[in-house]
């Protein structure tokens, strides 16, 4: 008897993965690719959306011929923020355009004049002014620079969408993709926002369905389910909201560091979103509050400036381990009075490295300096909740030194390294586990570390 299985694509900026899952949500074939991408009409870099379109029908297809596996799902997670503009003949009609491209300050200060100024607007729609990565900004631009192309979109899809219409031929939206920074869902009414229904975007949006609801496929396999597609940030979320009931945060660290509390429904202040908090909505529809810091962007660039000092290798830090004496002799940066400023500037960036005597004390010292930004930005989330947890997934979780100093800030919290082959694709495909999976829902994939307080540090 073929195993059964759940066919996972996990489509990142870099990687693009396809994933099959057995019922155990064990990886039994894996693979991955990469592309050159391309320009759109203005030369700005963007994904090759034909090149994404040929990998998917093609991996699919080579999954599929594999006579051990019985593929009884299939679902997609991918990065936010991206529109794919197709026709009423399902063509699409533009290039996926790159949240990166410039935003022109003409078309930004004309949108945020007509809807109640930055700060208001950001209120309602718990996102932080961030050009075209507010992905309904994308659309906006269209209709004042490409109007004949506004009028020949039947759909504008967010991109996990689009990939299960190729599959499915049904156009839907989705929670996840709506309530990520795209200025289009007002969050103090739980709906769109109006200037969604007044710019004539309404219209080119398709109908909303659940993240868990099935369609069939298009496809000549027999009771073949394809999901909805989800967000990556709320799939990465989804296998702790499933195993864990009491409060907790997710940090999850990588380029950025992303600090999730689904446990906070209080309205994002001005204050939040100065400090560059948002809101996501979650796969059940319910607000996460998040705050954000650059802090593996920063590790990265200043580990090199440690190395380039001491005459070593870049790659010596992964070997550091945490020392608790070298810490008692090191201090914390002063946080500032301007919180914005601090979150988002380096303080190790203003540190002389000849004050420091090796590679280790320097770097113990950033990752002091890291973890100082990381504990005031994921107070912005974690005051005034039940909050007792906190998980940190992702590379700062394999850190012994971050892991350690950051469960000595939090001293009055538990702090865990949560380590979960990728767990983005696995909440993508827990989200509709009822649709291909015969087991109950598994309790035992997240594998956690408790690291416990080895001395207090006061900020």
């Amino acid at each position: 008897m073929p195993q059964p299985v759940i066919a996972i694509f996990d489509i990142g900026k870099t990687n693009k993965k396809l994933f099959l899952f057995d019922e155990s949500y064990t990886i039994v074939f894996e693979k991955s690719t990469q592309f050159i991408e391309t320009v759109d009409e203005d030369g700005d870099p963007c994904e090759n959306l034909e090149s994404l379109r040929q990998w998917v029908f093609d991996s699919l297809h080579e999954a599929l011929q594999k006579k051990a596996f019985a593929i009884k799902a299939i679902n997609f997670s991918t990065y936010g923020a991206s529109f794919v503009l197709i026709n009423d003949k399902g063509e699409t009609i533009a290039p996926l355009y790159n949240y990166l491209k410039p935003l022109s300050e003409e078309i930004k200060n004309k949108f945020y004049s007509t809807y109640g100024g930055e700060k208001t607007f950001s209120f309602q729609t718990a996102s932080p002014v961030l050009s075209n990565l507010n992905s309904g900004m994308q659309l906006y631009r269209i209709k004042q620079q490409k109007p004949e192309l506004f009028q020949q979109i039947r759909y504008a899809l967010h991109l996990p969408q689009y990939l299960s219409y190729l599959l499915s031929g049904k156009p839907y939206s989705d929670l996840t993709s709506i309530g990520c920074h795209t200025n289009l869902w007002n969050f103090q009414k739980n709906e769109y926002h109006e200037w969604v229904e007044a710019e004539g975007v309404l219209q080119k949006l398709a109908p909303i369905v659940p993240a868990d609801q099935v369609v069939a496929s298009t496809l000549p396999v027999t009771n073949l389910h394809v999901g909805i597609g989800l967000h990556d940030s709320s799939a990465a979320l989804i296998p702790y909201l499933l195993n864990f009931q009491e409060p907790f945060v997710l940090i999850s660290t990588g380029t950025w560091c992303i600090s999730l509390n689904p446990f906070n429904h209080t309205p994002l202040t001005p204050h939040e979103l100065e400090c560059d908090c948002l809101c996501y909505l979650q796969y059940r529809g319910k607000p996460v509050k998040a705050s954000r810091l650059f802090s593996g962007h920063d590790h990265d660039k200043q580990v090199k400036r440690i190395a380039a000092h001491f005459h070593n290798d870049p790659a010596y830090c992964n070997s550091i381990a945490y020392n608790a004496e070298t810490i008692r002799q090191l201090k914390p940066a002063p946080a500032s009075e301007n919180l914005k400023n601090f979150i988002q500037l380096s303080p190790f960036e203003q540190r002389s490295l000849s004050d420091f005597k090796t590679f280790e004390e320097a770097y113990h010292q950033l990752i002091l300096d890291l973890v100082t930004q990381q504990y005031f930005s994921t107070q912005l989330v974690v005051k005034g909740t039940e909050v007792k947890r906190i998980f940190v997934d992702g590379g700062f979780s394999k850190n012994s030194v971050f892991m350690n100093l950051l469960a000595s800030v939090f001293s009055e919290k538990e702090v865990f390294a949560a380590s979960m082959a990728q767990a983005t694709a696995v909440g993508t495909a827990l989200a509709i586990h009822p649709a291909w999976n015969s087991k109950p829902m598994p309790t035992d994939i997240i594998e956690l570390k408790y690291y416990a307080v080895t001395h207090d540090i006061t900020l």
